[in-house]
């Protein structure tokens, strides 16, 4: 199994997402920001580095949000979402093909990866319960 972390980082009401780009697995669909935990990383390090990496941002890591499991085709992978956020630098396109900051509502307009559909089905009744 592959360990993946992913940072959810808010501003305001509206999240972060990031797609991925055209020529890698899973094509241009949405995902949170992240990757792969690389060894004698823990998660928390790889997360900072993948936010580095793919947007050429400082973040700080948090508490976990929720952790999933999901089995691709071609790989499974335990995910580890993190609320994230931002210490310096603005979001750039470094890898992803675009990014979006948008809210629980806007999320149904959005082909988000598989493993994310449980995340964003607990973000938006979290939301609309209003316990964060």
């Amino acid at each position: 199994m592959t360990e993946v972390v992913a940072a959810l980082i808010w501003e305001g009401d509206r999240f972060l997402i990031c797609q991925r780009p055209a020529n890698k697995t899973r094509p241009l669909q949405w995902e949170f920001v992240g990757g792969k935990v690389e060894a004698g990383e823990t998660k928390e390090q790889a997360l900072v580095r993948e936010c580095k990496e793919e947007l050429g941002i400082t973040i700080q890591t948090g508490r976990v949000f929720c952790e999933v499991t999901h089995e691709y085709p071609d790989i499974r992978v335990h995910l580890t979402l993190f609320h994230a956020v931002i210490l310096s630098g603005v979001p750039k396109l470094l890898e992803h093909n675009d990014l979006r900051w948008i809210t629980t509502d806007e999320i149904p307009q959005y082909e988000f990866c598989p493993a994310d559909v449980e995340i964003l089905e607990r973000l938006t009744k979290l939301h609309q319960k209003n316990k964060f």
